[in-house]
């Protein structure tokens, strides 16, 4: 069997030693893979030293205004060009172990004989100082409310999941070319959980795969829109900031999956910004946002 063509899907921006953290590790992989990597604008020398370090690596300028989504989007579509076997979303800050492509490659082949060939696999990371679960698969939440989507941690079997944060994900050109690219609707956050549902819905399947793939760090929620330490005012103008819940990107998520009912679920964050988190740790909630997607 031949060896699979794979491209890695990358953005940056002024984080060159975790950056470079990222390369060096995936550098280490035992299953060769192109990078593509998008510069969105840093100023702290990335590019140049990513250039010197890893020149082999595929670079693409960025204005500045990519944020996450814009930056993954562009170097997807760069790859996509070039008709890989399979695309391995890959956060800057997420540390891989040496075997973790050739293992997500094994899953989806084995998948792939049961009949799962358009499927994603997924890799859930731990944080490197606590070990806990950090990142991976997500699943709907059973109550009533359809916005909720709960982070399912990693076990040592396969799950099946509903959607998944960008982290590590696997997926193959089969599903790339059913989906097609990250949605240009969303900015920094939203994308990946929009994905993994839009390929939900064209028959695509979503597996988290056993154990960690690697370490990512989860951020403090201090200075956030659900920090209770700040004022109501203060929270609320962060939680409509492009890394928490802009409007239109929200709109855009809530309508396309939230049913009928979508506009209550919109207007859940904002109601929670006011209220405060912990107030409504109860309540009616829904999707999270990862916190590593800076």
């Amino acid at each position: 069997m031949n060896q699979p063509r794979i491209a890695v899907i990358m953005t940056c921006f002024n984080r060159r030693n975790t950056t470079l953290s990222c390369l060096r590790a995936l550098s280490q992989q035992t299953t060769h893979a192109d990078v593509y990597l998008t510069d969105d604008g840093s100023s702290d020398g990335t590019g140049d030293a990513v250039r010197k370090t890893y020149p082999e690596v595929n670079i693409l300028q960025g204005s500045g205004n990519l944020f996450w989504v814009g930056g993954m989007r562009l170097a997807f579509e760069s790859a996509m060009q070039k008709g890989y076997d399979y695309y391995l979303w890959l956060n800057d800050d997420t540390m891989l172990e040496p075997d973790t492509l050739r293992h997500l490659l094994v899953i989806h082949q084995q998948l792939t004989a049961q009949g799962h060939q358009d499927s994603i696999i997924v890799g859930s990371t731990k944080d490197p100082i606590t070990g806990k679960a950090s990142y991976g698969g997500a699943v709907k939440s059973r109550k009533w409310y359809s916005n909720k989507y709960d982070f399912i941690g990693s076990s040592h079997t396969l799950q099946e999941c509903d959607t998944m944060f960008g982290n590590c994900v696997l997926i193959p050109n089969g599903v790339a070319k059913k989906v097609g690219n990250i949605d240009k609707a969303f900015i920094h956050s939203l994308g990946d959980l929009d994905y993994g549902l839009r390929a939900r819905k064209k028959g695509c399947s979503i597996w988290v795969a056993p154990g960690y793939v690697g370490t990512c760090s989860k951020n403090s929620v201090n200075n956030s829109w659900i920090d209770k330490k700040l004022s109501t005012v203060e929270r609320l103008k962060k939680v409509i900031q492009i890394k928490a819940f802009p409007l239109r990107p929200w709109t855009v998520f809530c309508r396309r999956h939230s049913g009928f009912l979508w506009f209550i679920y919109w207007l859940l964050p904002y109601l929670r910004a006011v209220i405060g988190y912990k107030d409504l740790a109860n309540s009616p909630t829904f999707a999270e946002i990862p916190a590593s997607q800076k």
